[in-house]
Order: C-alpha cells, then structure tokens, then sequence
C-alpha cells in the first residue's frame, strides 16, 4: 500500500508534451480551422503588396492634385526660375531674337532727310554686319537688364498665376490659353515680356522699336514624346487623385491588421512603402537625365533642367516624406518590440540614461511614477507628433526633417529620464 503513495509526480516535460498533444487533436478535430491564419496571412501580404504599389501613384496624384490644381501652390512653385540664371538667359535670347527678327536696320533711318539717304544706304551696304551686331547686342543688353529686374519677376508672377487654369486645360488637351501642348511640346507665350521691352528699348533711344508690330512667341517649358501621354496620364489622375492616397492608406492598415504577427507586419508595411517612394525618387532622377538627352538642339538644356526641378521639387519632397515616416514607423515597431537586437539597444537607451538621471540624483517622485507608468503612450505620442509635424511642414527641407527627428529623440530622452519606476511595488502576501 505504501508504494502506491511513493509513484513519482508527472515531471514538467511530461505536462508540457500532453499539452501539445491536446493542441494536435483538437486542430486535428477542428477540420479545416487551420487554414484561417494562412488566409489571414494571405490577404495580409496582397494588402501590403497593392499599397507598396500604389505609394508611387498615389504620391503622384497627391502632387498634380495640390501642386499642378491649386492656383496659389503652383505660381509659388513657378516663381523662383525668374531668377534662375540659366531661365534668364534662355528668355533673353529668346527675346532678344524674336525682336531682332522684326527689327531692320533701315527702321532707324526713318527720320533721316530724303536727300541723305542714298549717301546713308550706301554706307550701310558695307557696314549693315557690324552695325546689326551692335544694335542686337543694345538690344540684348536691354532684355538682360530687363528680365534681371523686379518688373520681369512681377510679370512671371502674374503670366503663371493667369495661366495655371491654361497649364490644366493643356494637360487636359485643351488648346486655349496661354501655355498650350503643340505635339509634344508645352509652351508659354512672352509676349508681355516683348512688349515691356520694346518700351524700354524706346526709353533709351531706339525709337525703331515703338514701330515693332504686337509679337507672340513661345518659350518652350517641356518637350519630350512623352507629353502627350502625359495629358491621358494626368486626366486620369484628376479622377483618382481625391481617393488615391486614403486608398493606400487603408490597404496598408488592413495588411497589418489581418496580419498574424502585426508588429512584424507594421515593420514590412512600412520599410515596404518607403521603398515604393525610393523607386518614384530614382525614376525622377533617370527621368531627369533622359528627358535633357532627348531636347532638341534649339532648346537650352540649362533653363529645361532649371523648369524639371521647379515641377519635380515638390514630388521629391513628397518622396523624401514617404520615405522618412516609413523608416520612423518602422524603427519605432521595431524598438518595441521584443527581439534580442531590439532589446540591446532598447536597453543601452535607457541605461545610458539612468545612468545620467543616477549621476544627477534625480528622482521623480509622483510625477516619475506616472511617465512610468505611462510611458508607452508618451513614447507613441511623441513619434505620432514628429510625424504629424512632417506631414504638415510645407515643403520640408532634408535639414527641416533631421531637426524634427533630433526634436523627437530629445522628448523620448525627456520621457525616458522622468521615467521613475523607485516607487513601492506590490508583492504577493506570503
């Protein structure tokens, strides 16, 4: 009788094994239960993988949306080529051409005395070469001056902010207007610019110039076979533009959350869209490239590549925001979670800065103890703030975006040096 009290106790081994065999029979009896989670999985990853995809366009979109359809975004985006150097140089050849073509010189001889001009056209028949260069060098200088001048940033001003309806009606395939697509070409007539310059060319002398008839020519802004796809390409983004965006930001946020492990998956969605926006950033960068190559020769390829980075800027700080809040979303899922490597530097964070806040003797008090206790929050509001700081930032610098990520890392070292968990704790009676 005694030895049926001796029997050894089931060991922890022996437990932790019928455990899993209860598992095993109740999936087995559960049928085909188990493929919920590979479905789950499933949708997940065609969720992150259409988001991924559509970052690009929908970054796009966001940009012919706010940038090309906004009035007051577009001229602030135009403006700055009318002190571009290489734009002005371009307008001031161009001009200074057109108003050659219609400017003789024997139109400065008009006032001169009929018995003079045989004697005058005879000279001039030797020295019309030299006397023709330097009228067009007059008249180059008097352009020059003129388009580095307020007046001529006033004017840009005001054409583009007249012509951003026309800049959408062309792209729309619209022919009115002052910017037009003739073929592959966009185009932007100056003759404001012409007319302000004759008067000019008047008020210093050249009284020729007031008989120049009203000029219209065209400064050519793009040119590539491709404009014209791009008229389909941006009537297509009108219509998805509004929804775009949100659109992607639902896809991703379903992947996650069908996700088995979401964490990992926040991780994946996150570095996943950033690498969409570096693919939209290393296409406007071989675009660029291309895009000059293919100019023809009578179109400057300074003052062309001067007007790409003025349209493509404002999508290349859409990019570098994409890619920046990817990679902060991505770090931050990270550093919470609970793998080895985030685990070292999650504890070299806060060790390094216990030891400051022990070296200072500060303690936190009631107030510690709260930030300990709510500390998690606090973390996620601060990266949640940095973020909403970036979206918002009109046109954030690469500088802009390091002070908004130096400004978050000092309020998580904020947190993190209140953070007091000294307080009692409560044990177990016994």
């Amino acid at each position: 009788m005694e030895a049926d009290h001796d029997q050894p106790e089931p060991s922890r081994d022996d437990a932790e094994l019928a455990a899993l065999r209860a598992r095993v029979a109740a999936l087995e009896a559960g049928g085909g239960r188990w493929h919920l989670p590979r479905a789950r999985s499933f949708l997940a990853v065609l969720a992150v993988l259409v988001a991924t995809l559509l970052t690009p366009l929908g970054i796009v979109s966001t940009w012919a949306k706010n940038q090309i359809g906004d009035t007051g975004n577009y001229v602030a985006m135009m403006a700055p080529l009318a002190s571009d150097p290489d734009v002005r140089t371009a307008v001031t050849d161009r001009v200074t051409g057109v108003v050659m073509q219609h400017l003789k010189v024997k139109d400065l001889l008009a006032d001169v005395a009929p018995e003079d001009r045989p004697a005058l056209d005879r000279a001039l028949s030797k020295l019309s070469g030299p006397l023709t260069t330097g009228v067009t060098e007059f008249v180059h200088a008097t352009v020059e001056r003129f388009v580095s001048s307020d007046a001529f940033a006033e004017i840009w001003t005001d054409l583009n902010r007249a012509s951003q309806s026309a800049v959408v009606k062309a792209l729309s395939g619209s022919k009115e207007g002052a910017v037009q697509i003739t073929g592959d070409t966009v185009t932007v007539d100056l003759a404001p610019v012409i007319d302000r310059v004759k008067q000019r060319l008047v008020d210093r002398g050249l009284k020729a110039a007031a008989k120049l008839p009203d000029v219209h020519t065209d400064f050519t802004v793009l040119t590539a076979p491709s404009v014209g796809k791009a008229t389909m390409w941006f009537r297509a983004l009108q219509l998805i533009g509004l929804w775009l965006a949100p659109v992607t930001l639902a896809l991703a946020a379903s992947g996650v959350l069908l996700a088995v492990r979401r964490r990992r998956a926040l991780v994946a969605t996150a570095l996943a869209m950033a690498a969409g926006a570096v693919v939209l950033g290393l296409a406007l960068w071989l675009g660029r490239a291309f895009y000059l190559d293919s100019l023809p020769s009578e179109v400057s390829r300074p003052a062309a590549g001067a007007v790409f980075d003025a349209l493509a800027g404002p999508m290349r700080v859409l990019v570098r925001l994409v890619v920046t809040l990817g990679i902060v979303v991505a770090v931050a899922a990270w550093l919470t979670g609970t793998g080895r490597a985030a685990a070292r530097v999650t504890a070299m964070w806060s060790g390094g800065i216990g030891a400051a806040r022990e070296a200072a003797g500060f303690t936190g008090g009631p107030a510690g103890q709260w930030v300990h206790r709510a500390r998690r929050p606090l973390n996620w509001t601060v990266v949640a703030v940095a973020a909403a700081v970036l979206v918002v930032w009109d046109r954030p610098t690469g500088l802009v975006t390091v002070w908004i990520a130096v400004c978050a890392l000092f309020a998580l070292a904020v947190v993190e040096f209140l953070d007091d968990d000294s307080g009692p704790h409560l044990t177990a009676p016994g």
